[in-house]
């Protein structure tokens, strides 16, 4: 039998991989970013070097104005809805203008990831 033992040096808070544990993040004054993960929201001062790499990694899409989604975390669509997750919560979840939902649809329907 097989023990799975959590990495007790492992602080989500502290060390956080936003490519890899981010569902979306938004953009707010003066370098603040505030991280939305599964369990978790996380408001950190970072560069704007860091901030343009995240940009323009690929891997996230605008949706706002100060909103950007993690393409590889996108489970569905709902009534304007973008959802990171199976259950109903709100906070799995971003509201998107319906105009922009099809352009973000058209992007993520290339990577055939997303159930529309």
């Amino acid at each position: 039998m097989m023990k799975v033992v959590a990495d007790e040096n492992h602080n989500v808070y502290e060390n956080f991989e936003v490519e890899k544990d981010i569902y979306y993040f938004k953009v707010g004054k003066t370098g603040l970013v505030s991280f939305h993960g599964r369990n978790y929201n996380i408001k950190k001062n970072i560069t704007t070097e860091q901030l343009n790499n995240y940009i323009t990694s690929g891997r996230f899409i605008k949706v706002s104005g100060t909103c950007y989604v993690n393409k590889e975390k996108v489970l569905s669509f709902t009534d304007g809805l973008i959802c990171f997750d199976h259950s109903a919560s709100e906070a799995k979840q971003v509201h998107v203008s319906k105009w922009r939902l099809q352009g973000i649809k058209h992007q993520l329907s290339t990577n055939n990831k997303v159930a529309m």
